[in-house]
């Protein structure tokens, strides 16, 4: 017994005119999950209550160096605690012996005028000469506007 199967007469093979998609949105799926893991890994997480300025904002380099003086009058370099007298050797590991780095210096509002300028002279000291003050945003003030008790927005803005 015999039978015949359907066929045609080309062998050609039919095009599908569907994209499929599934491999992008993977792309996008792992993109997004490395920009969430990677974002707050960024930031400086050490509390201080800043003052606010209405300074027109200025950009930051993309690995900022932030030495914080904390309320205690206690610094911390990034995240990590620094002592006064290892602040030279701290920041020459932080900033690989540039000395030409901008530093940004953030201090709690608490802190008086002489406590600040002597972390900065501690700075200078070590040769760090470029010295950014780090505040907040004033909200709904223009730059040259004397601030008044407008409130602050969360930003932190380099002067």
């Amino acid at each position: 017994m015999a039978a015949k199967l359907q066929s045609t007469d080309s062998d050609d093979l039919v095009e599908n005119h569907e994209i499929n998609v599934t491999p992008f949105i993977d792309v996008i799926l792992v993109l997004l999950i490395i920009f969430m893991v990677a974002a707050p890994l960024s930031t400086v997480d050490v509390a201080v209550d800043l003052p606010a300025s209405n300074a027109a904002v200025q950009p930051r380099p993309d690995k900022p160096v932030y030495l914080t003086v904390k309320g205690d009058l206690g610094l911390a370099l990034g995240n990590d605690d620094v002592a006064r007298e290892a602040l030279s050797s701290t920041l020459d590991r932080a900033t690989e012996g540039k000395r030409d780095t901008r530093i940004f210096l953030r201090a709690d509002k608490s802190v008086d005028y002489g406590a600040l300028m002597e972390v900065m002279n501690l700075l200078r000291a070590a040769g760090y000469l470029k010295i950014a003050l780090v505040g907040l945003e004033m909200v709904g003030q223009p730059a040259a506007a004397p601030a008044a008790t407008s409130p602050a927005s969360t930003a932190p803005v380099a002067r």
